[in-house]
């Protein structure tokens, strides 16, 4: 890994800073005085992506996902960040506004040297055949968006040593993955499927895992307190020590509040005048190095307001909030989360 990467790691969360102007004077003194360092070797950055703005269900927040403008600007403004790859939340075909959010980004970041992959949400709604309904959501992925052959072209599709990338969200326990795995195992590219969080359960049927924000243990605090700092060092300590031939996909966040959020739980992770974001994106210089490098670090998210991690417009300063920065919220509307 080239060491302009870790230069651009190291400067992402001042580059935001300089970028959309939050927060400025106290994340800059932090990551002064962090005497950040930029070595050989160093992981690819993602950020999750949401793409069901502009659809009965969610929050207004002035775009729509489906608004090429929007979308090219969004690539353009990620990729300036040092930012590989959008990690876009996708629920198969029968979800028709993501799917297509999802084909104009593909399509779009082929022109934009910029990659994209898919984030798969188990489907949980018919627990008699969720296996089954897993693997027609892949197939159809497979044939439209990643095979040699696919409908939107795959020349943007995340890669890996050569092969594709897909995330997957669980939500049951319903699904046999061993009958999944036998079955992408046929497709021409067979893909790197990454579960969220270690799992020895499914230690066989996939080739990674990838840290998704969490509290850890200790849980969420009313005051916020808690950012999730030990659920980061467990990862990478479970990764490294359990799981070292498996592909590690660390994390970072700004911040978490899902005040906005129809499905709000009222839990809360405090940005802590930015220093939530920028720990949580160093953290794992200590478990990897240079001769051991993370191959991916996610940022979470890029935009997801409605539960206050986004980065799209900065992070948050220190004027007393405790959620990312957003655009003006015009409507709300009630769904069910993810």
């Amino acid at each position: 890994m080239t060491s302009w990467r870790w230069a651009l790691l190291a400067l992402l969360p001042l580059m935001l800073i300089f970028e959309l102007g939050c927060g400025q004077t106290d994340l800059r003194k932090t990551l002064r005085s962090s005497h950040l360092q930029a070595p050989e070797g160093g992981p690819i950055v993602l950020a999750a992506y949401q793409p069901w703005f502009g659809r009965t269900g969610h929050i207004d927040v002035g775009y729509s996902s489906q608004d090429r403008t929007v979308l090219q600007r969004q690539i353009e403004q990620a990729k300036g960040l040092g930012i590989n790859a959008f990690v876009v939340n996708w629920y198969g075909a029968h979800h028709a506004f993501e799917d297509q959010s999802y084909a104009l980004m593909q399509q779009l970041a082929g022109q934009f040297d910029f990659r994209v992959a898919l984030m798969y949400d188990e489907d949980d709604s018919n627990p008699e055949d969720s296996t089954g309904t897993v693997i027609n959501d892949l197939q159809y992925a497979y044939n439209r968006y990643i095979s040699p052959t696919s409908e939107v072209s795959s020349h943007s599709y995340l890669r890996y040593q050569g092969r594709p990338v897909i995330f997957v969200f669980p939500k049951a326990s319903h699904t046999d993955w061993n009958r999944v795995r036998s079955v992408v195992n046929q497709w021409q590219d067979q893909p790197l499927l990454i579960y969220k969080d270690p799992n020895p359960k499914f230690a066989g049927d996939f080739d990674g895992f990838y840290a998704w924000l969490s509290p850890g243990k200790d849980g969420w605090k009313p005051d916020g307190s808690n950012w999730g700092r030990d659920y980061l060092e467990h990862f990478y300590v479970t990764m490294n020590d359990r799981y070292p031939d498996k592909l590690a996909v660390g994390a970072a966040w700004p911040g978490f509040n899902d005040a906005r959020a129809s499905w709000s739980l009222h839990r809360r992770m405090d940005p802590r005048c930015g220093r939530t974001f920028e720990e949580s994106l160093r953290l794992f210089r200590r478990y990897y190095t240079p001769e051991h490098p993370l191959p991916f670090l996610m940022i979470d998210t890029w935009n997801d307001y409605e539960e206050g991690t986004a980065i799209e417009n900065g992070t948050a300063g220190c004027n007393g909030s405790s959620a990312s920065s957003a655009p003006p919220v015009r409507n709300t509307y009630q769904t069910a989360a993810r």
